[in-house]
């Protein structure tokens, strides 16, 4: 198969054409080799327009939300981002060519050592991937420049809006059952936080202590 053609073919058809412009993003999404982060029998449908399972009840996301809530981020390439559902560690590599560090959590174990192993082989080097709770986040590398969460909540963990640097941005599903709102809270000085709302989304549930 021509990945290469069918990358160019997704971001075209399936990004661009719904309003995505950030170059860098767009070219980070002709980089990164989708194939390599979906389960070995569904390579075929790796650039299909829409989520795919991965196991352990999780998802890939659909190429379009991914770089929609990457685009919504507004990264520059100095930032520290933190994710919050490690997956299969696409968005993760996503997030590496448009960060100077990339912090991404992850509940389920086995996920995150499989994850971590498959991002370090193929030379994503600013991504340390945790196994943890992610609605607690992730203090020890706090305050955090841009945070994404890949999974749904009825409203933002406290912690995560504490992480929140001054001016970062935080983008993530939020809602109840498999309809959601894609939200993007952008802390100001004061703690005084703006929220938008960018579209209805489905996403796993955020599971966690928080």
């Amino acid at each position: 198969m021509n990945y290469s053609k069918l990358r160019e073919d997704m971001v075209k058809h399936q990004i661009e054409s719904r309003g995505v412009s950030d170059k860098r993003v767009l070219k980070a999404m002709r980089e990164v080799p989708r194939e390599l982060f979906v389960p070995e029998g569904l390579v075929v449908e790796a650039y299909n327009d829409h989520p795919l399972p991965i196991g352990h009840g999780q998802t890939i996301s659909q190429p379009y939300i991914v770089a929609e809530m990457t685009e919504l981020l507004e990264l520059k390439g100095s930032e520290k981002v933190l994710e919050i559902g490690t997956g299969s560690g696409y968005q993760a590599a996503i997030l590496s060519k448009l960060a100077k560090k990339v912090i991404t959590l992850e509940r389920i174990e086995g996920l995150a050592k499989k994850t971590r192993v498959l991002l370090k082989k193929h030379g994503y080097n600013n991504v340390t991937v945790i196994h943890g709770d992610g609605t607690k986040g992730y203090g020890k590398e706090a305050p955090y420049d841009a945070i994404i969460v890949t999974a749904a909540a009825d409203k933002i963990p406290k912690a995560l809006i504490e992480q929140l640097a001054e001016g970062g941005r935080l983008v993530a599903p939020v809602g109840k059952g498999y309809g959601q709102e894609l939200l993007r809270i952008i802390k100001r000085e004061g703690d005084k936080l703006d929220t938008e709302e960018h579209g209805g989304v489905i996403f796993v549930p955020l599971i966690g202590d928080e």
